[in-house]
């Protein structure tokens, strides 16, 4: 993971994939959102959506799973090549979740995560916060899920 003076305001990356099969889309609602079109071919294609339709928390869950599958990734390769790897901080939320277009069985879904905003905290200056905006595309090209994320940052020299 990078140190705050490592990122840049522009600075994308690519997250990963993810296939959303009709077993995946309906085992997920059953534990966390049991709405018709969620659980049911028939009633998605009656429904609004057309088809049988991921949960938007599903979609936003699968983000998250890539996020941190990504974070992981990066910090091993880091170490590896003998770097110092930073540990990020929690998150202090998000904010303008959008759920754009549907996520229909069969879709795979590309996200990518672009930074917006950074600032040094004012109460812990050892700490930067950014604002990246993560977004997941379908197979089409077409944008589906969006949200902007705030996390904390360590600073590279902030114990010395």
């Amino acid at each position: 993971m990078n140190f705050f003076e490592d990122i840049e305001i522009g600075q994308r990356r690519e997250i990963g994939s993810f296939t959303f099969t009709a077993d995946g889309i309906k085992a997920f609602a059953v534990k966390f959102d049991p709405q018709p079109f969620h659980l049911d071919e028939e009633a998605g294609r009656k429904s609004l959506f057309g088809g049988l339709a991921a949960s938007g928390w599903h979609v936003g869950s699968v983000c998250m799973k890539l996020l941190v599958a990504d974070g992981q990734r990066r910090a091993s390769e880091a170490a590896a090549r003998g770097e110092k790897v930073a540990v990020w901080g929690p998150s202090p939320g998000f904010r303008e979740l959008r759920w754009i277009r549907p996520v229909l069985a069969g879709d795979t879904i590309s996200f990518i995560g672009e930074i917006e905003s950074m600032r040094i905290s004012s109460s812990r200056p050892q700490w930067g916060i950014l604002e990246a905006r993560n977004a997941g595309t379908n197979q089409k090209g077409e944008p589906v899920f969006s949200m902007l994320s705030t996390a904390f940052v360590p600073r590279r020299n902030a114990g010395a």
